[in-house]
């Protein structure tokens, strides 16, 4: 065994740990299908999302992790749930009211209304796929319609039927008593109308493997449960999957939960091991609530990929994902800042301490060098004192800070400062406050001009902090006090970098302006 495999099987890293709970399934004898099989699911009634992501994201970094500790073969599957019904018509497309007819029709046979693909379902697939190519997942796509309808399925869904009472007996005990009288596992497709049906069984029968239902107009129906003529209810459809494919782990949100047992009985009854799984929490807002897809609260993955790098994201979903997090725009500039501070310590770090770095998950153990010389919160504060209109501005003030930077020889920096003007303008300069200063942050104030006038020194970071620094010791106790005064006075923050560091970006001469405008209350609103 290889000194690396045996540091991943010691490490802490929650990918490392799922990852072995995955191995254990095979510590007798590897899998008969050759390979372990990772799943996450996608329901095509809407474009991807943030969650969409998160799960992927987080699913791949415990293959990556299982791949390190084992030699057995691996594969992930991104299945799609596009043969259910649409339920309502989504708010956010063209050509809605064309949409209506089609209500409760397989999504793989609703129109697109985009018109670009052969259905809604398959336009949403081809967004799915799309997306995650863009993050580089490697991955291989399923559409439930295309698994129901080629066979792939039909051993397991004969074997339903064959244990009808034995999975409903499972799905009865979490029912109210109204639903249990008209609930069956099985959803028929109209042949006429093609509309997924909710309708109670009359029979179930095993001698050949059909249904019979009357539909909604009482008219009596009989039809083979194989082909693509029924479709499973999407908690039995989960159990029936896992079994059919062989599923070894799927992670879902902890609205799934209580439905863990449900899932689990029903791939046990159908002679299947149930799959390990994760529960993540779910994400809030900035005021707490949970995150919704129809009511548009939190960030989307545009928005994120809006203003910041997509690694930044990813360092984003690593963190304690057992944790409810706050999903807004104020986390962004950490996130990409915190992603980039791992950047540079990981290549310092002995190896246990790297496999349990979030960079080495987010990338595959090939570890970029980060060449983010100057943090983003930092760009965001010289991009608020400049005005920067265009990320050109702040490589005027980059250029004097690190001369031998180009936005060629530093591309995530070229990235983060075209990314901080975008985020500064839309979010940053409209909710500034500044104020005036009290007459202790005055004489503060004054004093570190008088400093920063008369500076002969180094123009570097530590230098110019200890200047900050010394000003503030002699005045201030707490020492928070005096950097509240520099954020909200100069640069209208609640918070901000070390000062030390922006004089050298931004510039003595450039910092002792600013104070003579702030002392003068230019900006301050009248």
């Amino acid at each position: 065994m290889s000194d690396l495999r045996e540091t991943a099987l010691a490490s802490k890293a929650w990918p490392f740990e799922e990852a072995r709970r995955v191995l254990k399934r095979y510590s007798k004898s590897p899998p008969e299908k050759g390979y372990v099989l990772f799943e996450t699911g996608y329901g095509p009634s809407g474009l991807p999302h943030i969650g969409t992501f998160g799960e992927v994201a987080r699913t791949a970094m415990i293959k990556r992790a299982f791949e390190e500790i084992s030699d057995i073969p691996t594969k992930l599957v991104s299945f799609s749930d596009d043969l259910d019904g649409m339920r309502k018509v989504p708010g956010n497309v063209p050509n809605a009211a064309a949409m209506e007819e089609h209500l409760q029709k397989p999504l793989s046979v609703v129109p697109d209304p985009f018109g670009t693909h052969d259905s809604f379902g398959a336009h949403n697939n081809a967004m799915l796929c799309r997306f995650l190519d863009t993050f580089g997942f490697d991955y291989e796509f399923v559409s439930s319609t295309e698994f129901y309808g080629s066979g792939q399925f039909d051993d397991i869904l004969r074997l339903c039927v064959e244990r009808y009472d034995d999975i409903m007996a499972i799905m009865l005990k979490s029912l109210r008593e109204e639903r249990r009288q008209t609930y069956s596992i099985f959803l028929p497709i109209h042949p006429e109308t093609g509309r997924v049906l909710y309708v109670p069984m009359k029979s179930v029968n095993v001698a050949d493997h059909t249904i019979t239902f009357d539909d909604e107009d009482g008219k009596e129906w009989t039809l083979p449960v194989t082909g693509g003529n029924v479709k499973l209810q999407w908690k039995p459809d989960f159990g029936a999957r896992w079994a059919a494919l062989g599923v070894d782990f799927e992670m879902y949100g902890k609205d799934h939960s209580t439905n863990t047992p449900i899932y689990d009985g029903i791939c046990r009854v159908l002679g299947a091991k149930a799959p390990e799984h994760f529960t993540y929490e779910l994400f809030l807002d900035e005021n707490g609530q949970k995150i919704s897809k129809s009511s548009g609260n939190g960030v989307s993955i545009d928005e994120w990929l809006t203003y910041a790098s997509a690694e930044s994201l990813s360092y984003f979903m690593y963190q304690k994902p057992k944790t409810a997090k706050r999903l807004f725009f104020d986390v962004i500039p950490k996130a990409v800042d915190e992603y980039h501070q791992q950047l540079r310590a990981y290549h310092t770090q002995e190896p246990k301490a790297q496999l349990n770095n979030p960079v080495w998950h987010i990338h595959g153990g090939n570890v970029p060098e980060s060449n983010m010389v100057v943090p983003f919160a930092m760009l965001l504060n010289l991009a608020s004192v400049s005005g920067a209109e265009d990320k050109e501005t702040l490589w005027g003030f980059i250029r004097r800070y690190a001369p031998d930077a180009t936005a060629e020889t530093h591309p995530d920096l070229d990235q983060a400062a075209g990314f901080a003007v975008r985020y500064f303008n839309d979010f940053v300069k409209p909710t500034r406050t500044f104020r005036l200063p009290t007459d202790q942050e005055r004489e503060a104030l004054d004093a570190l001009r008088a400093e920063l006038v008369a500076y002969d020194g180094e123009i570097a970071d530590e230098a110019l902090q200890s200047v900050v620094y010394s000003v503030g010791r002699e005045r201030f106790d707490p020492m928070r006090g005096w950097f509240t005064a520099l954020y909200e006075v100069l640069l209208g923050a609640s918070q901000g970098p070390r000062f030390g560091g922006f004089i050298a970006l931004y510039g003595v001469a450039e910092t002792v302006a600013l104070i003579d405008q702030a002392l003068a209350g230019d900006f301050v609103q009248d």
